[in-house]
């Protein structure tokens, strides 16, 4: 699984990396965790507001910093994906 945080590195981005850090680590799902800092690769997913949560390509969140039990929620639902559960 590929999760990537898309922001330029304010707070809420930096709030955001640590949330999807502490919903990988509740639910023992693995996955690549990176920061998508560049303006134009933001932009390239459609995001306006920052920060975003990308998980495997799609945009999940944008423009607030999602709760611990919400995020855990999504990557399970895409972990189910992957292994072809759902």
């Amino acid at each position: 699984m590929n999760v990537k945080i898309l922001g330029t590195g304010c707070a809420n981005c930096k709030k955001l990396y640590a949330v999807v850090e502490e919903a990988l680590v509740q639910t023992g799902i693995r996955a690549e965790l990176t920061k998508v800092e560049d303006v134009q690769a933001i932009m390239g997913y459609g995001v306006m507001s920052t920060p975003a949560l990308v998980i495997d390509e799609t945009v999940v969140s944008a423009g607030k910093v999602p709760r611990v039990a919400e995020v855990s929620s999504w990557l399970a639902t895409a972990a189910m994906k992957e292994t072809g559960a759902v």
